[in-house]
């Protein structure tokens, strides 16, 4: 079987492909209608995100197989009609979820602690011991939105804290020892911190909304490694100005990619954007939660074992 490689991955990925006897080419530099024009002669195709994958992509790959998506979201693939053709479909929330989890932890004690801010003053020469005071975690609740791998794995991570920990998701029956499962409404009704696991879905995009802000009952603070597009922007600035947010981790912003480069080329940055880099009570982080060494190789190591589990 013929794989093609169009990003670059951990080298175990191909190295161990090859030792299952996989014939394994790689292009890292073609564009998409190069890649469309011989993706026939594969097999398999591995992707991070590259490119969408699209129907008109899909009827040219007439032999393929499988998709390896070296990461957890397949959003970028048309899933269904991939699914249609009997391709199978790979990604990897296994390899990188530990990485979120811990990611979403530093983000959230780094608000409770105003870290940043208290970094760069020191820098600068102040020292506000007071105006720094910080606020702890234990007796606080948590509300997860989404918990598959990446709020499964943030549950375990706040367990050595004196904390409630709840989840809504769309699956029944995922609570756990470390996270009871609640409804949507007793999750606003009683969480001091929310944080976001979700996919991007039709449902998802946009969920954070000025409405949504607004049924909880206490003012929270807000955690976002999932996607940006799950959070208006404009709102959350609302819920910040009013206090109804009290601070905000965003690893994922609606602003990425190509667009969040020219906000700093263009005449005129949205005003949301704006107050978001100079708020001290927000954390910033270029959609690297799952992006650490381990997670690189773990990722690797699942698509070769799921690709291994399938077709050897």
């Amino acid at each position: 079987m013929k794989i093609l490689h169009i990003d670059s991955n951990h080298d175990l990925l191909i190295n161990q492909l090859n030792d299952l006897g996989f014939a394994n080419h790689e292009d890292y530099t073609s564009s998409k209608a190069e890649i469309e024009a011989k993706i026939s002669d594969y097999d398999g195709i591995i992707i991070r995100s590259r490119f969408s994958i699209d129907k008109a992509f899909l009827d040219a790959a007439t032999n393929l197989k499988f998709i390896g998506r070296v990461g957890a979201g397949l959003e970028n693939i048309d899933c269904n009609y991939a699914e249609s053709k009997g391709i199978s479909l790979f990604n990897a929330p296994e390899g990188n979820r530990n990485a979120v989890g811990e990611h979403s932890l530093a983000m959230l004690l780094s608000l409770f602690n105003k870290l940043n801010k208290a970094d760069a003053e020191v820098r600068n020469g102040k020292w506000l011991r007071e105006d720094n005071r910080g606020v702890e975690l234990d007796g606080k609740t948590i509300g997860l939105i989404g918990y598959g791998n990446m709020g499964k794995a943030f549950a375990k991570k706040v367990r050595g804290f004196d904390v409630e920990v709840f989840c809504f998701d769309i699956k029944p029956d995922v609570g756990d020892a470390n996270c009871k499962q609640v409804s949507l409404k007793d999750l606003q009704e009683k969480a001091d911190i929310l944080s976001l696991h979700t996919p991007q879905t039709p449902s998802t995009i946009n969920m954070v909304n000025s409405a949504f802000i607004n049924g909880f009952k206490k003012s929270f603070w807000l955690i976002n490694t999932a996607r940006g597009k799950s959070v208006v922007t404009l709102d959350l600035v609302e819920g910040l100005k009013t206090g109804k947010i009290l601070g905000a981790g965003l690893d994922v912003l609606e602003y990425e990619k190509s667009s969040f480069e020219n906000l700093f080329t263009s005449e005129k940055m949205p005003e949301a954007f704006e107050y978001l880099i100079k708020a001290k009570n927000v954390i910033l982080s270029p959609h690297v939660a799952g992006w650490t060494k381990e997670s690189k190789e773990k990722l690797a190591q699942t698509i070769v074992n799921k690709i291994k589990a399938n077709f050897c």
